[in-house]
């Protein structure tokens, strides 16, 4: 009625119909009753292979080890149990699996394995081992009574069961008698009765509660009641953590529902506990088909999480421990697949990103740009993604932080150093941002925006240092003449203290060196040696980590004051060579706005020379 283009439903009922019909076509031809005892193949799954019980029951069945059992179809049990406890229920059954396997067979199975009384022979209509036999039933109603009451009296109803108390054994017992014949309703009322007789008594035996449950799960299952299968497997689970048979039941009504995911994890569990049991095997199989068929080739990741059983609770052990090799592999295959999955999973999460930071989205985008670097904090273009989100939200210090972070990984990249320029520019750290700009602009010298915010933070450095320098007082320096004898004392020192500098560098740290030993001892003298033996063309290059104003100011000294009455044409190739060297622009504006002391001295040398 809920789904009417059910085809396997649709199916099932016409089977069903035409089964009624054929039974009421025998009754009108047999006023008898009848049972059908059919023997089956070990590795038939079907239910065409059940016992199929119509009417009364046989009176008593004997197997070749000498137990009494009466006839009963498959109910998808996995477990052994001893007998002699009175618990031959569904949960006792040493049977098999509810539309998977059939019953197992003894030690010394063979077809004659069922044997029937010689009495009851002669009252079962196909009794006489012939298939489309004419004899009719000789029973008359009094008789198939007694063949009743004798197959009842071959259980004991009033076995112990467990810690249960006799009135609830003795329902339980009547359950599983009920549940033997088929008579499903009938043995689900018994189990509900006895579940509600232990509530009631106040008893603590949590393994017979569950028992109880999950016999009666199986009568759900067996009635196509899967819900109430479900929730009766799921209380008992909860009772017995990992018992077996309600595991079993529950996927079956998962599966039967199509709720194959749910299915798939209790069959994988199953298996944990024991690996022998045929019909989870196939249903994992089958269930991979489908799974596969409609999420692809990543259904695993849309599994549940499959628990973890305790070794306490595993019924056999695994197989011998694989080889070096085996678990090498297994190893390796693990890691790519788990590489395989964090790649996967962090494309998807840096395209969300993307998309947040187009809808102007910042907050989560910085979120998922964060979770992106969990799965790989080394890649520079994410610090870069999350970086531009700091700046939108004026979190300066965050987006210098992922700037650097990026520039650690990748020294020259461009967008590093803009976003860092634009991170120090909202610090008001100008003089950081300029040079930032600086190394844009000298990747790349097309860029128009690194362009025109590198002459708006000049503008703004020039402001900061004349705010500065306006609420300093400034100081007087008072110069004093020497005499010519003093002077010339001061020259015989200098040209002992020329004796420590290394006045013939051969790279930037060995003019640094010199040059910072010459101004700390206010050799003037020794700077322009150092000058005379430095070419032109590299002293842009020296003074790339040591150009301050204080340097720039001395080395201006030493030109005018020594080394140009020596040598003017080589102050004026150094002074076309200092201007291209690093931060010269804002060495230049620093010096500019402290006093005024130091201009352009381009014009000043050349009309000297």
């Amino acid at each position: 009625m809920q789904e009417p283009q059910n085809a396997t439903a649709l199916q099932l009922l016409s089977e069903t119909e035409k089964k009624i019909q054929e039974m009421g076509q025998t009754e009108n031809r047999c006023r008898g009753k009848k049972i059908l005892i059919q023997e089956v193949n070990e590795g038939d799954l079907s239910d065409q292979c059940e016992t199929i019980l119509k009417a009364r029951p046989v009176e008593r069945i004997h197997s070749e080890g000498g137990e009494e059992s009466p006839a009963a179809p498959d109910m998808g049990n996995t477990q052994k149990k001893p007998h002699g406890r009175g618990d031959s229920s569904p949960h006792s059954d040493n049977g098999s699996s509810h539309h998977h396997h059939a019953g197992r067979r003894g030690k010394n199975s063979s077809a004659d394995k069922y044997k029937v009384n010689h009495e009851s022979k002669d009252k079962v209509a196909n009794g006489t081992g012939k298939r489309g036999s004419n004899a009719s039933a000789q029973a008359d109603q009094s008789g198939s009574t007694s063949a009743e009451r004798e197959a009842k009296n071959t259980v004991n109803l009033d076995a112990p069961c467990g810690a249960l108390p006799p009135p609830l054994s003795r329902l339980k017992n009547e359950g599983n008698l009920f549940f033997k014949n088929g008579q499903f309703a009938d043995a689900l009322e018994k189990y509900s009765q006895a579940i509600q007789g232990y509530t009631d008594s106040g008893i603590d035996s949590p393994e017979d509660l569950c028992i109880l449950y999950s016999n009666r799960a199986a009568c759900y299952l067996k009635e196509g009641n899967s819900k109430d299968c479900i929730q009766d497997c799921t209380k008992a689970l909860e009772l017995q953590p990992f018992s077996l048979k309600p595991l079993l039941r529950r996927a079956m009504a998962y599966e039967s529902l199509e709720r194959y995911r749910k299915a798939y994890v209790d069959y994988k569990t199953v298996l944990q506990i024991d690996t022998s049991v045929q019909a989870a095997h196939d249903s994992v199989n089958r269930i991979t088909r489908l799974l596969i068929e409609h999420d692809g080739a990543d259904w695993r990741d849309k599994l549940p999480e499959i628990p973890l059983v305790p070794l306490s609770a595993q019924q056999h052990r695994r197989p011998e421990q694989p080889s070096e090799e085996v678990l090498k592999d297994r190893a390796e295959k693990t890691k790519r697949d788990a590489e395989r999955r964090a790649e996967v999973q962090f494309t998807a999460l840096k395209q969300e990103g993307n998309d947040c930071v187009k809808k102007g989205q910042y907050k989560d985008a910085v979120e998922k740009y964060s979770e992106c670097l969990k799965l790989k904090p080394e890649e520079c273009a994410v610090y870069t993604n999350r970086a531009l989100c700091y700046l939108k939200l004026e979190r300066f210090a965050e987006a210098k932080q992922d700037c650097d972070a990026a520039l650690k990984s990748e020294p020259t990249n461009k967008k590093a150093f803009y976003r860092r320029a634009m991170a120090n520019k909202g610090l008001k750290d100008y003089v950081a941002c300029s040079s930032d700009l600086q190394e844009v602009l000298h990747q790349d010298p097309n860029v128009q925006e690194a362009e025109k915010e590198l002459e708006e933070v000049t503008v703004l450095l020039r402001q900061s240092l004349a705010n500065a320098s306006s609420g300093k007082p400034r100081k007087t320096v008072p110069i004093t003449e020497v005499a010519g004898e003093e002077d010339t004392a001061c020259a015989a020192d200098c040209r002992r203290e020329d004796a420590s500098i290394n006045l013939n560098p051969s790279n930037a740290y060995e003019f640094g060196q010199a040059l910072n030993a010459a101004r700390s001892s206010g050799n003037a003298l020794a700077c322009a040696d150092l000058l005379a033996s430095t070419p032109p063309q590299s002293l842009p290059q020296y003074l790339s980590a040591e150009l301050d104003g204080q340097n720039l100011t001395f080395i201006l000294k030493a030109m005018d004051s020594h080394l140009l009455q020596r040598d003017p044409g080589l102050v004026y190739q150094h002074l076309c060579h200092l201007h291209t060297a690093d931060r010269f622009k804002v060495t230049e504006v620093t010096m500019e706005k402290k006093g005024g002391r130091v201009q352009m001295v381009d014009s000043k040398y050349k009309s000297r020379l």
